[in-house]
């Protein structure tokens, strides 16, 4: 059972990109070649087939870790950090959660090679990096997800958490846009630490979470409104063309909220568009993802694998989907760089998932197959530790820096 792994972020103020470039013609130097030869760490084994996966988030990472002793590993991410995504809303109001959720590539990776840096382009046999690198493959792995902003160094990620901590203490009013499950687990998390402060949440559907059923969003809805949380449906307030004046946010409907601090809930855009300058532009949906068979691979592409929430599967994007689809592609590859006349390729096969959103510290809404939970019981399954520990020990660091 896993947390749900929502494609929105929420941030205080813009910040670098993630995974990839926002300028797919990003090239600052002259290209240089690199072979994988200057690694410094573990040991590259000579003659082992090269697999670079592109993307650090929870499907890359936990490839290139599975992989790295079975193959010349690269990975190519624009951070050098590996976030747990389900514990970002938790990391803001609880500064010890974001030093466990937070983790150096190179904590786990400990036989493959770090590319801190973009992939703005791909070729038949490379992956061009925006500082300049051109990095060959044997076999390429997708898993770029949704884009959102991010620093580069894990230092300054958890300096972002304690700012906005900082300031959330000070505030005595706080509005939240977006009423999905990031919107609605800060909005939790911030009553459950802080209920003295007033909490105002703005979501412009006609009800919460509207990515899973009705029974769902109504529990969370009577959750948050039985802990003073002001929830107004059915509203937006866009801060482009009505910015705050004086700490005064107007609504869409004219309502105005009075607030020190605002969270900006906001769903985010998958991390391709870089694609459709590379050669892997015809693998692409009109909807931006990538098109991919039932062993992972892109469609017409013996080599090319994609993992996570960039694939057009039709199932929701969830943290143990997409670690679903890192250990079917875990499998394949093992069995092709292994070699042989016949090699046969795990196939996957999408299932019905639950889906978990906390609410606070103790109590969260669980969507089952069949029914809808809600309360102390699924609390206890995700909104206490968050799989913390669990996403850590599939990283191999069960003992470290876990107190």
């Amino acid at each position: 059972m896993e947390e749900d792994r929502p494609a929105t972020y929420c941030t205080l103020n813009p910040a670098r990109s993630s995974s990839v470039s926002s300028d797919p013609g990003l090239s600052p130097r002259e290209p240089i070649f690199w072979s994988g030869s200057d690694s410094s760490r573990g040991g590259n084994q000579a003659g082992w087939k090269r697999v670079v996966v592109v993307g650090g988030g929870i499907a890359g990472s936990l490839l290139a870790k599975s992989l790295q002793f079975h193959a010349d590993v690269v990975l190519i991410d624009q951070k050098e950090y590996f976030e747990i995504p389900w514990a970002t809303m938790r990391s803001m109001v609880d500064h010890s959660v974001a030093e466990k959720a937070i983790i150096n590539h190179k904590d786990y990776l400990v036989n493959g090679k770090l590319i801190t840096s973009a992939a703005v382009d791909i070729t038949e046999t490379e992956v061009v990096t925006a500082d300049g690198r051109r990095v060959t493959y044997d076999y390429l792995v997708v898993a770029t997800g949704h884009s959102s902003p991010s620093p580069t160094c894990r230092k300054e990620r958890l300096e972002m958490f304690q700012e906005a901590n900082i300031k959330m203490r000070i505030a005595s009013s706080i509005l939240i846009i977006g009423g999905g499950p990031t919107g609605v687990e800060l909005a939790s998390d911030i009553t459950a630490v802080y209920p003295d402060k007033k909490v105002t949440l703005v979501h412009s559907g006609p009800r919460l979470l509207g990515f899973i059923g009705h029974k769902a969003g109504n529990k969370a809805l009577e959750w948050l409104r039985s802990k003073n949380v002001d929830v107004l449906l059915e509203q937006y307030v866009d801060l482009e063309s009505m910015p705050p004046a004086n700490g005064i946010y107007m609504t869409s409907a004219g309502e105005a909220i009075a607030a020190d601090l605002h969270f900006l809930c906001v769903k985010r855009p998958l991390g391709s568009s870089w694609l459709k300058q590379t050669s892997l532009k015809d693998c692409l949906d009109k909807y931006g993802q990538v098109m991919v068979d039932e062993h992972l691979k892109l469609i017409g592409r013996k080599n090319v694998f994609a993992i996570g929430d960039i694939t057009d599967i039709p199932e929701r994007k969830q943290g143990v989907v997409a670690q679903r689809h890192s250990m079917v592609v875990a499998k394949n590859l093992k069995a092709l760089l292994k070699g042989g006349k016949e090699v046969k390729l795990g196939k996957y096969r999408p299932s019905m998932s639950i889906t978990m959103v906390s609410l606070g510290k103790k109590d969260a809404v669980a969507q089952l197959p069949f029914t809808t939970m809600s309360g102390f019981l699924p609390g206890l399954i995700k909104s206490r530790e968050l799989f913390l520990r669990k996403t850590r020990k599939a990283l191999g660091l069960e003992n470290h820096g876990f107190l």
